[in-house]
């Protein structure tokens, strides 16, 4: 939408909540060309982004309004950046490229947000298409939605959201948003050639709209690739996805609009193992541990050298070395073998962990195509302890349900190889988790974000507080406190990099990586843990987190 000096031209009022979604293609939601370039979204024009950010203050409503403003008094709102300065990040390739056609770069918002921006590569093209440009103009437009609301004969200063139609062989990357009823002219964006494209999903949900003139609701989602995980090359292109009814959008459903897709296998933008040191060092968070916390965490070779046994059928039983050598490798988990605490006085004092010995074991893969670098951190406890049932304001011990033996717990740092920025964390939370931007972090140190481990079962949050697993509104489900304590982590400089699958041979995976723990416990439907499996055993390990 461009800005106009006429002091009558209408604005729009969006949720808070859409707002800084659609403000990363709200110009222009699909490609734009604009001097030689493919314009994925683009950057604001400066005095928009200004009249944009007053709007913010003012957005007091839950419908979509469209109204007539004549005047903006209210203060600018504070925009967010990390604490520190982001340092001079050793030498790297820091190229990227998408199949040699398209290269990308990166618009930051100021508002926290992302968009990319991309042009036809010079002289490099496929054999296969190449009486296929990469970029054409869309053939026709489809109204999506409309805030007009049929009371005033002028359509104009009403929201329009279009859907370019793509010719056949082309996709269309999301919407272009519009104050005038008449359709945008074709040459405004441009589709992208399919073969450059992959699928994306809808997912998460971020507004259903109402307007109280409108019987028929906006409802808007997040655009995400839907191939993701170290195989995935779909990229996140910023936009998202809406349509004019107020449904659930499948995960498996096939959507209007697609993301652009890297086909270079090499990822020149992902972080050597120097920038990996960097980054760890420089966004490494400090893990707390409750101030209660009785099984804290430990080393794995620490544990191994405490007295863990190598189980197996038939009652024999092995010590295991430092290294965890003597473990079984290779092939799938058959049950014959598991590893336990000793049977002796030992046995308590391995449960109770060895905090001085804890390390977080880093892996680190590529996000998004490579457009982004997730650091996973898994901390290790010998053991998980039980879980407490919070009904009301009555607060139950479950004695045994929930305890287990090596108890495997993470959160992964999602690093942008355009700049090298902590963009979020991830959240495990027992068998699932949430990721947190990194606006809504707190910070011990710099650009050191901290961990909450909650109590006895090492789950991890972003603030102190009590979380109710299940149905917090009803105050009924299993209790997670977590809080600060002289008991913590310095991730920045206690970790070790275990895995990094893209640079080769360059990292040797440690023995113990693949390790189980096979115990006679409850089902595990009955208290919802997933800890007792090693991390390449847990799914995110090649596929993305779960969100």
């Amino acid at each position: 939408m461009k800005s106009e000096s006429n002091p009558k031209t209408q604005r729009i009022f969006f949720p808070k909540l859409l707002f800084c979604k659609i403000l990363s293609f709200l110009s222009k939601a699909a490609v734009g060309s604009e001097a030689g370039f493919l314009r994925v979204g683009g950057p604001p024009h400066t005095t928009w982004i200004r009249r944009w950010c007053r709007l913010l203050k003012m957005l007091g409503c839950r419908c979509l309004s469209w109204n007539s403003v004549t005047d903006f008094t209210q203060p600018e709102p504070e925009f967010f950046s990390l604490p520190e300065p982001l340092p001079q990040w050793p030498q790297g390739t820091s190229s990227l490229s998408i199949s040699g056609l398209i290269r990308l770069c990166s618009y930051k918002k100021t508002l926290r947000g992302f968009v990319l921006v991309a042009r036809e590569a010079a002289g490099r093209h496929d054999r296969s298409t190449d009486h296929m440009p990469a970029l054409v103009d869309p053939v026709d437009y489809s109204l999506v939605w409309s805030s007009y609301d049929g009371e005033d004969e002028n359509f104009d200063g009403c929201g329009y959201f279009w859907l370019p139609q793509p010719p056949e062989g082309y996709k269309a990357l999301g919407f272009v948003v519009t104050n005038k009823s008449k359709k945008p002219e074709t040459n405004e964006v441009k589709c992208v050639r399919a073969d450059l494209t992959d699928t994306c999903q809808a997912c998460p949900l971020i507004a259903c709209t109402y307007s109280k003139f409108l019987k028929v609701p906006l409802t808007v989602w997040n655009a995400r690739p839907l191939n993701r995980g170290i195989y995935g090359r779909g990229v996140s292109t910023g936009t998202f996805y809406c349509r004019a009814l107020c449904s659930n959008c499948s995960l498996g459903e096939e959507l209007d609009i697609a993301c652009l897709k890297n086909l270079d296998p090499n990822l020149h933008a992902m972080p050597n193992m120097d920038q990996i040191h960097a980054i760890v060092e420089h966004y490494g968070p400090t893990v707390f541990f409750h101030p209660n916390e009785v099984y804290l965490p430990s080393s794995v070779s620490w544990f191994f050298q405490s007295g863990a046994l190598l189980y197996s059928t038939g009652e024999s039983l092995q010590a295991i070395d430092a290294e965890g050598s003597v473990l079984p490798s290779g092939g799938s988990n058959d049950g014959h073998y598991w590893i336990d605490l000793p049977r002796d006085d030992g046995r308590e004092k391995l449960k109770h962990g060895n905090i001085e010995s804890a390390v977080l074991y880093l892996h680190v893969k590529p996000a998004f195509g490579g457009t982004f670098t997730d650091i996973v951190m898994w901390v290790f406890a010998p053991f998980n302890g039980p879980g407490t049932l919070k009904i009301g304001m009555m607060s139950i011990g479950l004695n045994k349900v929930g305890c287990h033996v090596g108890d495997w717990e993470h959160f992964t740092l999602r690093i942008s190889n355009f700049t090298g920025e902590l963009w979020s964390i991830y959240f495990s939370q027992h068998s699932g988790g949430e990721w947190g931007d990194a606006s809504d972090l707190e910070f011990n140190e710099g650009n050191k974000a901290i961990i909450y481990s909650s109590r006895n079962g090492h789950a991890s949050y972003p603030h102190p507080r009590t979380y109710i697993q299940g149905n917090p509104k009803l105050g009924i489900g299993v209790r997670n406190d977590a809080a600060s304590s002289d008991y913590f982590i310095d991730s920045s400089r206690q970790y070790e990099v275990v895995a990094a699958e893209y640079l080769g041979d360059v990292v040797k995976e440690p023995c113990w990586n693949s390790m189980n723990n096979i115990l006679n416990k409850l089902p595990l439907e009955l208290y919802g843990e997933d800890g007792p499996t090693g991390p390449k055993e847990k799914n995110n390990w090649f596929g993305d987190e779960r969100w």
